[in-house]
C-alpha cells in the first residue's frame, strides 16, 4: 500500500499515511487531531550501488532514453 506525505496548516506537522491509491485524495487528519491538511508531492529517490567492485555499463548496441538510441 502507498504512502503518502501530508502537512498540518494548523501546527505545521508533516505526517505520513499509508492508504489504498483509491484514496489518496482522501482528507486526513493530522496526529494532533487538526483536519486542515494537504497533501505533499513527494519525490522518490532509488539509490544504490551493485556489487562487485564497480558496475559498468554493458558494451555494444542500446542506450538512449527509450533504450533504442532514438533521441539523438
Amino acid at each position: 500500500m502507498p504512502r503518502y506525505e501530508f502537512r498540518c496548516r494548523t501546527c505545521g506537522a508533516t505526517f505520513e499515511l499509508r492508504r489504498a491509491m483509491a484514496q489518496a485524495n482522501d482528507p486526513a487528519v493530522c496526529p494532533q487531531g487538526h483536519t486542515d491538511t494537504t497533501k505533499l508531492l513527494s519525490a522518490i529517490a532509488v539509490t544504490g550501488t551493485a556489487s562487485g567492485g564497480g558496475a559498468q555499463a554493458p558494451s555494444g548496441g542500446g542506450g538512449g532514453c527509450c533504450g533504442g538510441g532514438c533521441c539523438g
